[in-house]
């Protein structure tokens, strides 16, 4: 102990008489031990992290497919539901729940908060519990009995103070007094939804159908039960479904068996993390190259260090110290450089996940659980020991005795590094190049990929113009549907009076906002075969001034007007891609007929609009139907209104808190007790759809900047270096006439000699990053000839920036002063 206590202190003493040496080290290692323990901490809380609930591993979500339509995964509906429960074998229990919102009144002004309804049985399975009071009992899930709600810990705090005396009383929602029957803990999100209020589903089995796959599925398997087990069990449950709960007006079994409909079970993390692991594991990947690069770097330092040392080491080494000691003390630097950097790094990625969290990119499920937990720590350390041990045993390895012996020798004789020297730093550059080329292509990818999200035509103009926002209308404020879209009408006419507002219109849902409707259609020209069912389509109802609003153009015939809604006409509007689909223009599907479902009527298309990217610019346009405001005889109702639409408003204003305000004012001047939800302009909604390419992008253009300029730091050292040890030569040259260009020339060469040798490995390991990221680009090939010519000439351009000045200061050599 007390030896080694004696080499750690020589080894900081050495440490802190080279600052410079020293600072540089740290910091590279501090950047890539920073980067990757940042990026694991991500793939961590939301990849490998057990999902915070009781025995994680028996969760499955409950999920069904139709092949023959062509359905991987399908909802689950509340008659398979009930039938599950009462007749499974596999289950502990099975629950069913559904992301809504719910209107609060009586506490401040109306709002509209996030909500859940969730069956008796959902909390229980999940093991969760309450903070105070109790859980949903099968009571409070029947129809007809006492409105119950829970609250989520920040709803508690923020509308009732923490009060513990909150349980029994009575608050609005939805127009309705519900008795507060529980708090739930503060660290609770159900999965990846983060609801203020939870209310019970209430299912009433009375005229309950076949249908309505809306809602999802969770279930708890019994101990011993394997997923397969359980896809059997509801495999043989779905007949019983069938024949205890009837089909709805027009369908039959016939079609359920033609659609091959069956059980599609999934582990329960496998819903919460959906399609993001390829992504996050690509940037890990990419911030493990920096981590390469950095160590590559540090290696170098840590050679030329040696080497200028070389003529102590063999003088120690002539006093008798062992190729051992002075082994472990090299190795000592190393570690002190690495645990250093190690600390530097843990407060970059502390630093980082803080960010992550401001920035909140959209579709990075459980961004609550990205935490520096103990295990990010531990792999922190691990990377700050590894580190060291990778770049220092270089040096360690160089260390011979008959070296030693010589370099005595040749230092009296003023003699450079050797041959096999040059080269360990060489392959050590031209690898940082190539690990550089590498996420130069990576990043050059996704920024094609952005530049193409950016030129999609999304269904919509001009989105800094357009404000959207949700006025929802609850059943116990007005009752009759018909008043409800009188009411939607009288707060258009309201909005475009307010100063500055040059159009308005309203859907039940806008572009890209996440809510959607969906159900098959059927064409008149184009039946179906026997039993079969139609694709599913896109359902909205708007009023007129919606498409103009929105800037979606009609392609053909006309939009919605008001005698449309006034009259209750059977008609719709469609896009332009569903008319493609049946006909060889849009023009023709003008007077042409669909209907929702064989029972229905048929309705008349009157016009065709552009196709829309409901689902994100980059994902495919979707084949929408447009219905007017109010339609009758849709899904068996006298008339149908949606009550929670979205408005929106056309002005330069947008963007302004007074612009806001006059519309809250004018929503109010109808009815004051409807809350104002979403308000976003459709610039934000676009920005968040591209959020996860943006993320990506920005997370591999810092990883390649970073490798850009560690790699170009590595190169300017070793030219340095050589430079340094060939002034002798350089002047000896000079001296025989060799020109001031000439021996520019010379280190220049050697420094695209290394890059040309790093690109042409770069490039080979390129094609294989590219293929990995196929899933993540949009509008450009994994193997984009562009982006890889580019990269090759930016990593060109980095050597012969890194070189210059090295070449430049060698062409000033003096041969005078060099050769005496």
């Amino acid at each position: 102990m007390d030896l080694f206590v004696k080499q750690l202190r020589y080894t900081l003493r050495g440490l802190v008489r080279t600052p410079a040496f020293t600072i540089t080290a740290v910091v590279t290692l501090a950047l890539g031990i920073g980067a990757t323990a940042a990026v694991f901490s991500v793939v961590h809380g939301v990849l490998l992290k057990p999902l915070p609930f009781e025995r994680p591993d028996r969760l499955v979500g409950v999920w069904h497919k139709a092949p023959g339509m062509g359905w991987d995964k399908v909802n689950q509906a509340p008659a398979l539901y009930l039938t599950y429960r009462e007749e499974n074998r596999t289950f502990v229990d099975t629950g069913i729940w559904d992301n809504t919102r719910a209107t609060v009144t009586g506490t401040a002004e109306p709002e509209e908060v996030p909500a859940m309804l969730v069956t008796d049985g959902t909390l229980p399975l999940l093991g969760v519990q309450p903070l105070l009071g109790r859980r949903f009992s099968k009571e409070d899930d029947s129809p007809g009995t006492e409105e119950t709600v829970m609250l989520s810990y920040g709803f508690w705090q923020s509308h009732f103070g923490g009060d513990p005396g909150v349980i029994g009383k009575s608050l609005t929602v939805d127009g309705t007094p519900h008795t507060v029957i529980g708090v739930l803990r503060k660290d609770l999100q159900f999965l990846d939804y983060d609801p203020s209020l939870f209310l019970p589903m209430r299912i009433d089995r009375k005229d309950l159908l076949f249908g309505n796959f809306s809602y999802q599925g969770v279930a708890r398997l019994r101990d011993g039960v394997t997923i397969e087990q359980a896809n059997e069990d509801l495999a043989r449950m779905i007949p019983i479904a069938l024949d205890r709960f009837p089909m709805p007006p027009g369908f039959s079994k016939e079609m359920v068996e033609e659609m091959k409909f069956g059980p599609n079970i999934t582990p329960l993390k496998e819903d919460v993390i959906g399609d993001v692991g390829k992504a996050l594991w690509v940037l890990f990947g990419t911030v493990g190259i920096v981590l390469l690069v950095a160590c590559a770097n540090v290696a170098n330092l840590l050679i030329v260090r040696a080497e200028s040392r070389h003529r102590q080491l063999a003088i120690r080494s002539a006093l008798g110290a062992g190729r051992g000691r002075l082994g472990r003390e090299l190795l000592l630097e190393s570690l002190v450089l690495g645990l250093v950097g190690g600390a530097a790094g843990l407060g970059l990625a502390a630093g980082g996940v803080e960010l992550l969290k401001v920035l909140d990119p959209r579709g990075l499920p459980r961004l609550h659980e990205i935490t520096l937990d103990p295990t990010v720590v531990l792999f922190t350390l691990a990377l700050s020991v590894a580190a060291p041990v990778l770049f220092g045993l270089l040096p360690v390895a160089r260390l011979k005795l008959a070296d030693m012996v010589s370099a005595l020798k040749e230092e009296s004789r003023g003699g450079t590094s050797g041959t096999r020297s040059r080269r360990v730093r060489d392959v050590l550059v031209a690898g940082q190049v190539g690990l550089a080329l590498v996420l130069m292509v990576g990043s050059g990818l996704m920024v094609r990929s952005f530049l193409s999200l950016r030129d999609v035509q999304p269904g919509f103009e001009k989105p800094a113009q357009l404000l959207t926002f949700r006025a929802p209308v609850p059943e116990a404020e007005v009752k009759d549907p018909a008043q409800v879209a009188l009411l939607h009408e009288q707060i258009l006419d309201a909005l475009k009076r307010v100063p500055g507002v040059t159009s308005v219109g309203l859907s039940s849902s806008a572009t890209m906002d996440g809510f959607d409707s969906n159900d098959p259609i059927f064409v008149q020209d184009f039946p179906a075969s026997e039993g079969q069912m139609p694709p599913l389509r896109r359902f909205k109802w708007v009023t007129p001034g919606y498409f103009g609003t929105m800037g979606s153009p009609v392609l053909a015939g006309r939009g919605i007007d008001w005698a449309d809604v006034h009259d209750r006409r059977e008609v719709a509007v469609v896009t332009r891609n569903f008319a493609l689909e049946y006909w060889n223009d849009p023009g023709e599907a003008v007077g042409k007929r669909i209907r929702v479902s064989p029972k229905d009527s048929w309705r008349e298309i009157v016009g065709v609009v552009g196709d829309v990217r409901d689902n994100g610019v980059d994902q495919d346009a979707v084949a929408t139907i447009y219905w007017p405001l109010a339609t009758t005889g849709i899904w068996g109702q006298d008339l149908f209104v949606p009550r929670s639409v979205a408005y929106t408003v056309r002005s330069s204003r947008v963007g302004t808190a007074s612009l806001l305000d006059d519309v809250r004012s004018a929503v109010w001047s109808v009815n004051p007790r409807l809350p104002l939800a979403q308000v976003r302009t459709m610039e934000e909604i676009l920005s968040r759809s591209m959020a996860r390419t943006s993320f990506t992008l920005v997370m591999l253009a810092i990883a390649a900047i970073t490798a850009l300029l560690l790699g170009g730091v590595g190169i300017y050292g070793v030219t340095s270096y050589v430079v340094s040890q060939r002034n002798r030569e350089i002047g000896v040259r000079m001296a025989l006439g060799a020109q001031r260009g000439d021996v520019r020339g010379l280190v220049l060469r050697h420094g695209l000699v290394l890059a040309t040798a790093g690109i042409a490995v770069g490039l080979a390991a390129a094609f294989g990053l590219s293929r990995l990221m196929g899933a993540l680009l949009y509008g450009v090939q994994p193997f984009d000839p562009v982006t890889f010519a580019v990269a090759g000439c930016g990593a060109a351009l980095l050597a012969l920036s890194a070189s210059w000045l090295p070449a430049r200061r060698a062409a000033r050599v003096d041969p005078v002063k060099t050769l005496y």
